[in-house]
């Protein structure tokens, strides 16, 4: 199965932004949602991963972009990326310049809708018309309300956007899937898969705010801290014939306390999305039963706070990666050109 279905495990069966769906999708209906996404066609639910930085994963390969925040999906979308001879660079890039309401330099000064740009030559996101195959001129056009909310999530240099295909990226950048793909020395490295055993290393605590993951498919609970991994640890089933299913997202309303000599903390969550709430409403019920390390859980509960974010999952987290030395960045300059041009 390809690894972009797994992004679609956190987010929402509905189309529009506004909709928030009572109950969450299982994790099938989401599949054949994705599997009949038509252009134009947008998923959205950033209350999955509510904090931390954005990172934008466009796949030319699949003609989608993907958004992460603190790590997590929490969107994708169709596009429409450059027609042949008008290719859109594969690359690593930075937003330099954002506009609600741009109109192309270039182009007999067609309308460019919140307009972010990713190089002074000509590059850019913005909403426009998507016809379910490459036809921009360079640029990558989204769903306009896709667009809009996209221009809301986004900062500047704080926003990494990767533009690859299959030439040119690891397997999790052009088939993305529930992890961001991690960026170092300007290059998409596919996300680090950790061995069997467990590690934890949180160096920066106020570096920013907490996420957690648990998929049942990999046995494992990964750790983010501001969208980069900071622990990881296998998971046991405590009781086999317990064994849940589904989708769950939780947010922590109180920092972990104790209480007389029981060494585990109390925990208090708000549910935030569930595809079974008949199992409960706590991750413990959600879960069905599941150990970790005791010594990883007492690193965990000491880092966790209000705001920390739990994703329950049955879908696997990483595949295997590789990577190709055509993969480049572009690198961008210093200071804009006066009114620099704008491709649609």
């Amino acid at each position: 199965m390809k690894a972009l279905l797994i992004a679609i495990c956190l987010l929402t069966a509905s189309f529009l932004v506004s909709a928030m769906p009572l109950k969450a999708p299982t994790s099938a209906e989401l599949r054949a949602r994705l599997d009949t996404l038509k252009p134009g066609q947008f998923l959205w639910y950033p209350q999955v991963s509510p904090r931390g930085p954005v990172t934008v994963v466009v796949s030319l390969t699949e003609q989608r972009a993907y958004v992460y925040r603190n790590g997590i999906a929490i969107g994708v979308s169709t596009v429409s990326s450059g027609k042949p001879g008008r290719e859109t660079p594969t690359g690593v890039f930075s937003i330099l310049q954002k506009s609600v309401n741009h109109h192309s330099d270039l182009y007999n000064s067609a309308p460019m809708p919140y307009m972010q740009r990713l190089t002074w030559d000509g590059i850019a996101l913005h909403a426009g018309n998507l016809p379910g195959y490459p036809a921009s001129h360079g640029c990558v056009r989204l769903p306009k309300e896709f667009a809009k909310e996209l221009f809301k999530t986004t900062g500047f240099s704080s926003t990494t956007v990767i533009v690859s295909d299959t030439h040119s990226a690891p397997v999790e950048v052009y088939h993305p899937g529930l992890l961001a793909p991690v960026v170092s020395d300007g290059k998409a490295q596919g996300t680090l898969v950790p061995s069997n055993q467990m590690y934890w290393n949180d160096p920066a605590p106020q570096a920013g705010p907490l996420s957690i993951l648990i998929s049942r498919a990999d046995s494992r609970i990964y750790v983010f801290r501001g969208g980069q991994a900071i622990g990881s640890a296998p998971v046991v089933s405590q009781a086999p014939n317990q064994q849940r299913s589904g989708m769950a997202v939780f947010s922590l309303l109180a920092k972990p306390t104790t209480t007389g000599s029981d060494p585990v903390p109390t925990l208090h969550w708000s549910v935030v999305l569930e595809s079974n709430p008949e199992y409960g409403q706590t991750p413990q019920t959600q879960l069905g039963g599941l150990s970790v390390n005791p010594v990883f859980l007492q690193q965990l509960h000491a880092a966790m706070d209000v705001g920390t974010t739990l994703v329950i999952t049955d879908l696997a987290s990483t595949q295997d990666t590789r990577s190709d030395t055509n993969f480049t960045v572009i690198a961008s300059e210093t200071d804009a050109p006066k009114e620099p041009p704008v491709k649609k």
